[in-house]
């Protein structure tokens, strides 16, 4: 019998959809509502044509107070203007998918958490307010977390491609098919947002840490998953960094290290991060990959709700890959 009500809050996007599918299948947490102003009245199907046939459900303007969890699945600046607008009940928890709270902003009394359980799993366990990480920014410090915790970090330069779910659900020139089928593209080089909250944690960890972070975003030619390749100077061998961050992540359960070659297929449509390492010349090599609607948004978001209600960490989450 499920025990937990949840609630989601614009779930007429790519983030939105993503949280009601997991939380349908969720076997301890029953979806009460999903809210969306131009939707209300409609069937979730009517917006997500793969849910036909899976729930019942219809979009509705109204906010039920008596669930235990919201998921904000809004715009960026939109999600505090909600709260701002809305009286949602001291009891309701909060996970926040916009950047509104990453770097420690607060709104009508609620303090809010980052939402990297790799990272702050005992502060989400005790939180009532979730800031959930930018797919970027999951990708990238799950590759660079283990260097920090030892003190190892140096100026990092990182490249990171996206899918073109990334973009948000709304077209423009750059997720229109035409323009995106058989083309690439860099886009807010060196300059990009999830930069201040990846230097926010990584500086938590590692005080002394002042070195650069140099992020080239790139835009890929699929609809979902996040390659990211970072290099740093580093004095230790290839099997001391292994030996670093398979003991790092030994006890998270979304968090892989591989000695063998990755590749995105074995992330889609899963909450796993894959974390592979080389050595060259020096320089200390490291590739992390996540599907960005899953691990780099709503997938966590459930995760980290998981952890906020005391419930098992992975449930609702043990998802296979699309490797064919």
């Amino acid at each position: 019998m499920k025990t937990r009500k949840a609630g989601i809050i614009g779930g007429a996007g790519y983030t939105g959809g993503e949280a009601i599918r997991l939380l349908l299948n969720h076997p301890d947490v029953e979806l009460a509502f999903v809210h969306s102003r131009s939707n209300a009245g409609n069937p979730l199907h009517a917006v997500h044509g793969d849910l036909l046939g899976e729930t019942d459900l219809l979009f509705t303007g109204e906010i039920d107070n008596s669930v235990d969890v919201i998921f904000l699945c809004l715009g960026h600046g939109e999600s505090k203007k909600f709260l701002e607008a809305n009286d949602i009940a001291a009891s309701v928890k909060v996970v926040d998918l916009s950047q509104d709270f990453r770097l420690g902003e607060s709104v009508k009394g609620r303090e809010f958490v980052y939402g990297l359980p790799e990272a702050n799993r005992d502060a989400i366990r005790s939180a009532s307010n979730i800031a959930n990480p930018g797919c970027f920014a999951t990708a990238i410090q799950l590759g660079l977390l283990p260097l920090a915790k030892a003190g190892l970090l140096t100026e990092v330069h990182t490249t990171g491609i996206t899918g073109s779910t990334g973009a948000g659900q709304s077209l423009q020139a750059t997720s229109h098919f035409t323009w995106r089928a058989n083309n690439i593209s860099t886009y807010k080089v060196l300059q990009h947002q999830h930069l201040k909250e990846i230097r926010r944690t990584l500086q938590a960890i590692q005080p002394a840490f002042g070195g650069g972070i140099h992020f080239v975003p790139v835009r890929g030619d699929f609809p979902r998953g996040i390659w990211i390749t970072s290099y740093l100077d580093c004095n230790l061998s290839l099997d001391e960094a292994y030996a670093l961050y398979e003991a790092y992540y030994e006890g998270h359960p979304f968090t892989h290290v591989s000695r063998k070659q990755i590749d995105l297929k074995q992330v889609v449509n899963t909450n796993k991060v894959l974390v592979q390492l080389e050595k060259q010349d020096g320089k200390l090599v490291i590739h992390s990959i996540e599907d960005n609607l899953v691990k780099g948004a709503s997938g966590q978001a459930v995760q980290n709700m998981n952890l906020m209600l005391g419930l098992e960490e992975t449930a609702g989450l043990k998802l296979k890959s699309i490797v064919f």
